[in-house]
């Protein structure tokens, strides 16, 4: 059987799985006992005591019956029926049938009794009052009303019971929330430290709660740990690296300078420069989103300042802002600024014509950046985003070739945002289509 339609109702969120948990066992155990209470308790006792209701009203009908006159039998019948404590009345309307109300259990039981005991019974009314008993009693006279007090048919209505043990389950359900609730917590907060720091955020967060909680905050705070620990010794490997290498290459550039120009000269040189954009481009994939902290940023601010530049560089881009994209969004300015740079970089260097659009949705900000040029087939878009790759055959190259780290360098600062890198063909364009989503 499938069951996806079960899984797709079930509340998502922790607090919602864990109210289901408590409602749906006091629930079931509720009906259960309430039912077999009723049907055991309720109803044999009852009928127990209608019968005996029964026998009585035999015997006064009978006394009726035995006379020549309504008014007579009710004398006859009187002393019997005062004793029992059943008033006894010529009856002023005919009832048209049984009443009671419908959350009266016991009342079923009580008419199926009477017109089982006794065929005189001609209607029975539980309605008219909770607790008075009428019976409509045909004699061999005419109709006649029978009023006995409801406590002698039934204990009590079940209804009371049901009412009470509802409370109760309602205010034992509440306690026990209340308490899983304080369980919960430490857990949340564990969620909401880890989601923050997926999106490159570090909030404080201290472990506690149950034994297992508390060890899970623990490995998570030695992962963080262990992963900041690891980017900063990345960064400054790279850092090293980078400036033992500018020193030779300075005095190679140097002493390239001060050579007499001819072919051989150019292409070192074209060489050196070569070197210095891959030490650059190491040191951008190693500070990542490092450089700010995250601080209100507007998008459209954000864009804006980026395409300009882009402009002042001699590239072909238009801007396009969505609506809502002047409010302040909080991102690392200084990063999404580098990876919305590297975006139109690589348009402007295999297109000739760039287009970027902003919008902002209730949970994301998104920068698309489109260009007309080759484009990235379908198969190869994941690997173009892999660091220190680049598909030449794919991207005719018109304005020379990049490190390979620009959409690696893109999808990395996207994902400590808590977003992604989305490569897809631009419908309007026919070339490139780069989306820069990132979580608000």
């Amino acid at each position: 059987m499938n069951f996806d339609w079960l899984k797709q109702s079930m509340p998502r969120g922790l607090y919602g799985r864990a109210a289901l948990i408590l409602i749906v066992p006091v629930t079931v155990l509720m009906l259960v006992v309430s039912m077999v209470f009723i049907q055991r308790h309720f109803e044999d006792v009852t009928q127990q005591l209608t019968r005996g209701i029964v026998l009585e009203l035999r015997e006064i009908v009978k006394q009726i019956d035995a006379v020549d006159n309504l008014h007579r039998g009710l004398l006859s019948a009187a002393p019997i029926a005062n004793t029992l404590g059943v008033q006894l009345s010529p009856s002023g309307e005919e009832l048209p049938g049984d009443r009671r109300e419908f959350y009266d259990v016991s009342g079923r039981m009580i008419i199926r009794t009477l017109r089982e005991g006794l065929h005189q019974v001609h209607a029975v009314d539980l309605a008219g009052s909770s607790r008075k008993l009428l019976v409509q009693i045909q004699t061999r006279h005419g109709l006649v009303d029978a009023v006995i007090d409801r406590k002698r048919a039934s204990a009590s209505n079940p209804h009371q019971f049901l009412v009470l043990m509802i409370s109760i389950g309602a205010l034992m359900t509440g306690i026990a929330f209340l308490y899983l609730r304080n369980q919960l917590r430490p857990i949340t907060r564990l969620a909401d430290a880890a989601e923050a720091f997926g999106k490159g955020q570090i909030v404080s967060y201290r472990p506690a709660g149950a034994i297992e909680v508390r060890a899970a905050g623990r490995a998570f705070l030695d992962m963080r740990a262990r992963i900041e620990r690891q980017i900063e010794q990345r960064t400054q490997m790279l850092s090293g690296v980078s400036h033992d290498l500018r020193t030779p290459l300075t005095r190679m550039r140097l002493a390239l300078s001060m050579m007499p120009p001819d072919g051989d000269v150019a292409d070192m040189l074209g060489d050196v420069e070569e070197m210095e954009a891959l030490i650059n481009g190491f040191l951008d994939f190693a500070r990542g989103d490092q450089l700010d902290d995250p601080e209100p940023v507007a998008p459209s601010l954000l864009a804006r300042d980026v395409v300009d530049k882009a402009l002042r560089s001699g590239g072909e881009v238009v801007l396009t802002l969505g609506p809502g994209t002047e409010q302040p969004v909080v991102l690392r300015g200084q990063a999404v600024e580098r990876a919305l740079g590297n975006l139109i970089g690589n348009a402007l260097r295999y297109a000739t014509r760039a287009e970027v659009t902003v919008s902002l949705g209730r949970r994301t900000v998104t920068f698309c950046v489109e260009d007309d040029g080759p484009g990235i087939p379908p198969e190869r878009r994941e690997e173009a985003m892999r660091p220190f790759t680049r598909l030449d055959p794919a991207r005719n190259q018109n304005r020379g070739s990049g490190v390979g780290l620009g959409l690696s360098i893109a999808r990395d600062i996207a994902r400590r945002h808590g977003g992604t890198l989305r490569l897809e063909e631009s419908a309007r364009l026919g070339g490139l289509k780069a989306s820069l989503v990132l979580a608000r």
